[in-house]
This record gives structure tokens, C-alpha cells and sequence, in this order.
């Protein structure tokens, strides 16, 4: 008999519950889909999905409807308190990201899967990682790809010295917003490069200077550039080219992935240094978002780390956050732990 764990659903928006739509049609959905965390959750046989919540009532009763889910709140910390559940899925705006996890943790939740971004200052990523050490709350972050076998066979490879002594890690992904992009790009930076601790950062931010004044940066700045000095020694570059593709590049060859997951390839170094293509292994096309809650239910049994733990996701934020800090000292490098821990990114809206 498979054990079950109850799940809640805070917030019924688009990561939550309808992103599903807008990819069904896509080419490349059977790479994401079950996408939502509502559609996660309802896939998974190992799932109760006992209830969600959202401010708005409206939405409420139309996502509950569609999921088939028992109980609707205005209110998470009444749904909290009369589910009890053992694992939430947290798919809100990230100003509210600390005091929803730190909520949760404190009222005995055993696991929690939150969707990127994290956060939005380096301070409330503390709060956070402290609830959940203090609470053992196994913590996942949503950033589907660190969940998704096309990576995890790149980062297995790697380990495994296929491309020999990893001097790069290359990511190229466009000029996309610090939170609502790069927080993907900033975790396969980390993941690919095993994960390691950071010295230091230094980047490029389109942010006029005077928007600094507070130490507050009011929306979400495009990063052109970035560069990650990781303390194995790798080398992680954020580049503004196309795709979303990534790169580890070695002393006996490269692995990279193309297309935003689409592909996969491998190069092997010859007798003469030259790179000749060979057969990437045969990997699954499977829901990331799935694997992740999934991942967070297997440490609660098993008393296993999560494989997106808090501190990754916070090591990860720190990174991006870093780059636009790096911004406001006009392009210094930023080591460490970050010591500007009250900037602040973020929307108006959010």
C-alpha cells in the first residue's frame, strides 16, 4: 500500500495551478507537464491533496472545482491549522515567501515545496533557512531543471570524470529579469558546478544608480552578465546569449544541453585536443515540478537532505542577488557570504 502525505496549496495563480495551460499545445510539453503545482500534486498517487488557499475567493472555488480538491480557504493559516498537513506547496509572489515558510515550519509542517523566486532580500532568505533548520523542515525549491533527468544525467557524468577536470560551467540564457529568470539560470549554475560553495561573484545589472538610494531596487533589473568564482575552483559564466542552454566544460571534453532541455549532447577531447561528438546517454522526459514534491516526501521517509534544499536555494539567491549588488558597487567583486543582506529586489506588486 503506498503511503500518502497531505498536501496544501497556497496560492491558486499561475505557477500554482494554470501554467499548464498556456504549455499544453507546446512541442516541448511532455518535458514539463504535469507543470502546476496543483497538477503535480493531483498526479502523484502518493498525494492527498487536502486543500488550498488564495486571497481571492473567486479563484479559490474555480481551482478547488478543477483539482477536485475537498476544502478551499481565504485564510492559509486557518487551512494550516485545520489540515495539518505534511507537506505545503507554496506557489505565492515571493514578498510573501518568508512569512508563509516561517509559518508553516513553526506549525509542525514536515515538508515544504516552494516556488522560485526564493525571495526577495538576502535577510528574509535567512529567516527562512533558520524556521527550517530549527523545525527540520525538509525544503525543496522550484526550479524544476536541478529535478530533471537530462541535468541530473550532465551533473552525473561529471562526477563521474567524463569530461575530466571541470573548468566552466556556462549557462546562456538571455538578458532575463534577476528573480523571475535568472533564479533558474543561478541554480543550474550551482548545481552543474556540484553544488560548491561560492567565494565570489561579480556581475552587470540594468539598474539606473539612483534606484539604490534605499538599497532597495524597486522591480525585477535585467542581468546581461555574470561570473561565479566557486570554491572547487569552477569557473560559471551568465551570458546573454539565446537558448537556455548549459555547458560544463572539462579537460577531456564539454556536455551541454540544448534547447531548454530539449537536447543533450557530448563531446570526447581526441589524441589532438579536437572534440568529437559521442552518444549522449538516454534520458526520461518527465515533470520536474512532480519530481521535486516527490523528492521532498522520499527525505521525510527516509531522514535523507532534499536534493533543492533550503540552503542551496539559498546559496543560489545569494548568487543572483550578489550580481546586482555587484551592480551597485559599479562592478566589484561581491564575496561570500554576501554582506549586504537588506538589499532589496522586487515589484511594487508583489
Amino acid at each position: 500500500m503506498v503511503k500518502k502525505y497531505k498536501v496544501c496549496l497556497i496560492g491558486c495563480g499561475r505557477m500554482g495551478a494554470t501554467i499548464d495551460d498556456e504549455v499544453k499545445d507546446r512541442p516541448d510539453s511532455h518535458l514539463y507537464l504535469p507543470y502546476s503545482h496543483a497538477a503535480a500534486i493531483r498526479a502523484m498517487e502518493e498525494a492527498e491533496f487536502v486543500g488550498l488557499s488564495d486571497v481571492v475567493a473567486d479563484k479559490v472555488e474555480v481551482i478547488r472545482k478543477r483539482y477536485n480538491v475537498p476544502r478551499g480557504y481565504a485564510d492559509y493559516r486557518e487551512m494550516i491549522e485545520k489540515e495539518r498537513p505534511d507537506v505545503v506547496c507554496i506557489a505565492t509572489r515571493p514578498a510573501t515567501h518568508r512569512e508563509l515558510v516561517v509559518y508553516a515550519a513553526e506549525r509542525g509542517v514536515k515538508g515544504i515545496y516552494c516556488e522560485k523566486p526564493l525571495c526577495c532580500s538576502m535577510e528574509e532568505a535567512d529567516a527562512m533557512a533558520g524556521a527550517c533548520d530549527r523545525h527540520g523542515v525538509k525544503f525543496n525549491y522550484g526550479t524544476q531543471r536541478r529535478y530533471m533527468d537530462p541535468y541530473l544525467k550532465v551533473r552525473e557524468m561529471t562526477r563521474a570524470g567524463e569530461v575530466g577536470n571541470v573548468s566552466a560551467v556556462v549557462a546562456s540564457c538571455g538578458v532575463g529579469a534577476a528573480l523571475w529568470s535568472h533564479t533558474h539560470t543561478a541554480d543550474m549554475l550551482l548545481f552543474l558546478a556540484d553544488d560548491a560553495e561560492v567565494d565570489y561573484v561579480q556581475g552587470v545589472a540594468n539598474v539606473d544608480p539612483a534606484d539604490f538610494a534605499d538599497n532597495r531596487v524597486d522591480g525585477d533589473p535585467g542581468i546581461p552578465m555574470g561570473y561565479v568564482r566557486f570554491r572547487n575552483g569552477i569557473h560559471a559564466y551568465l551570458t546573454a546569449g539565446t537558448g537556455y542552454e548549459f555547458e560544463v566544460s572539462g579537460s577531456k571534453g564539454k556536455l551541454r544541453t540544448l534547447n531548454n532541455g530539449s537536447a543533450a549532447r557530448r563531446w570526447a577531447a581526441n589524441r589532438w585536443g579536437l572534440l568529437e561528438e559521442t552518444p549522449f546517454p538516454e534520458w526520461q522526459r518527465a515533470s520536474g515540478t512532480v519530481a521535486g514534491i516527490r523528492d521532498i516526501f522520499q527525505a521525510i521517509e527516509t531522514g535523507r537532505e532534499t536534493r533543492g534544499n533550503i540552503h542551496l536555494a539559498r546559496r543560489s539567491q545569494e548568487i543572483i542577488m550578489g550580481f546586482v549588488e555587484s551592480e551597485r558597487l559599479s562592478g566589484a567583486r561581491v564575496k561570500f557570504s554576501m554582506e549586504n543582506r537588506g538589499l532589496y529586489i522586487g515589484k511594487k506588486d508583489w
